[in-house]
């Protein structure tokens, strides 16, 4: 039986989430064979304590460990770094050299961002793993290695493949067992015990009082995106508990310390609510049906400009011409007459459009006290183009 907790606190790991514990669940079990493990997750979330997990469940545990950030290497030196040199081999090869496959004989390998390397250094890495053999930059020489690796990545492998960045048959070497660690977004339970962890390790490190967050303020962190996972959350509470004087942490507080997310406008409904359509939704609607009519308008207008007139248009009452027996129809006097009302009808259209527009940006701006940057995001464009909207309609606030 797998003691959860008990590895959750040897590695410092905090929540309960249910796909976290599947995740250490099967580190665990995994650590007991030399599978390798492949470990996929957005960056930030903490994806560097499970080989760790692993390494210290093993066998191997009394073997060496190193960790490798591969895209911190430079591509010229990578292989000299993973496989090794002999002296002489390249400009500054003053001495043969180790590298990691070979230092960490008997142990375990953490290759982190293990989708930044180079297609070449990719093709080593597979015999490496197939047969564990490797060869040293400028050596002809077959060596041996017994290595237990665990790759991490961020990155979408299928898509890198795709791409023709990531060998196809790497992977599938790779990814013999594979372990999904949850972005914080999906562990919204978790927020608040991760930052009441953190504010109290700054609490006990600078001998301040812990900062506290309000009702309002964790259904706040808990909605809000954490796009930077764990590490963008630890930032934030490091910035709030040294700048913060208060120690009640409200939402007015936290706003300071998020950066906006621009999100597209969404007409959400509520079943027992027919009014929670928000006004601003019902702009975006009637806008969109006034657009439609002036499309269908000028369509109407080509066809009468090249003479043809639709059956389903009719000709407005003001602009019939009586017929009289002692007259002919001018047919194409009501011709233009039709296509003169039209125009018209989409002039008056599209000034009706811009007085919508320009009663909706007043009105934006005058909720936030004419802070342009606000009143963008509130009406979903750039503040470039509410620069330029201002300017059009001379608008004054």
């Amino acid at each position: 039986m797998i003691d959860i907790q008990s590895i959750k606190q040897r590695f410092g790991i905090i929540g309960n989430d249910p796909n976290l514990n599947r995740a250490i669940e099967v580190a665990v079990q995994v650590a007991a064979t030399d599978l390798t493990v492949f470990i996929n997750g957005e960056s930030g979330t903490g994806k560097d304590v499970f080989p760790q997990i692993i390494h210290q469940n093993s066998a191997r545990k009394h073997g060496p460990y190193f960790a490798i950030n591969c895209g911190a290497i430079p591509e010229g030196t990578i292989d000299s770094e993973l496989f090794g040199h002999e002296k002489g081999s390249f400009t500054g090869a003053y001495d043969t050299r180790k590298g990691y496959f070979e230092t960490t004989d008997g142990g375990t390998l953490f290759l982190d961002e293990v989708a930044e390397l180079p297609l070449a250094t990719q093709a080593r890495l597979l015999r490496v793993l197939e047969n564990g053999e490797f060869v040293k930059v400028g050596s002809s020489k077959v060596q041996k290695t017994n290595v237990r690796v665990v790759a991490a990545t961020n990155v979408d492998i299928p898509t890198a493949i795709e791409k023709g960045r990531f060998r196809e048959d790497l992977y599938y070497r790779l990814n013999t067992v594979p372990i999904h660690i949850p972005a914080l977004r999906e562990r919204k339970d978790d927020i608040k015990l991760l930052f009441r962890k953190f504010a109290t390790e700054i609490a006990e490190k600078y001998r301040i009082p812990a900062v506290q967050l309000t009702p309002e303020a964790i259904i706040m962190l808990e909605n809000y995106r954490w796009d930077g996972n764990i590490r963008q959350l630890k930032n934030v509470t490091e910035q709030i508990s040294i700048i913060e004087k208060e120690r009640i942490i409200t939402p007015e507080v936290l706003t300071n310390y998020l950066p906006a997310q621009t999100t597209l406008p969404v007409i959400v409904k509520d079943a027992n609510n027919t009014d929670s359509i928000s006004e601003r939704d019902i702009l975006y609607k009637v806008l969109f049906d006034m657009k439609k009519d002036i499309m269908e308008l000028r369509k109407t207008v080509n066809e009468l400009s090249s003479g043809q007139i639709p059956t389903a248009t009719p000709i407005p009452q003001q602009h019939i011409t009586p017929i009289k027996a002692t007259t002919v129809v001018d047919y194409e006097t009501t011709q233009d007459a039709e296509v003169e009302y039209l125009q018209e009808k989409q002039a008056n259209d599209n000034l009706s459009l811009q007085d919508k527009e320009n009663e909706v940006i007043i009105k934006a701006l005058r909720k936030y006290n004419g802070k342009r940057k606000d009143a963008a995001q509130e009406l979903g464009i750039s503040e470039r183009t509410l620069y330029r909207k201002i300017k059009e309609y001379d608008i004054k606030i």
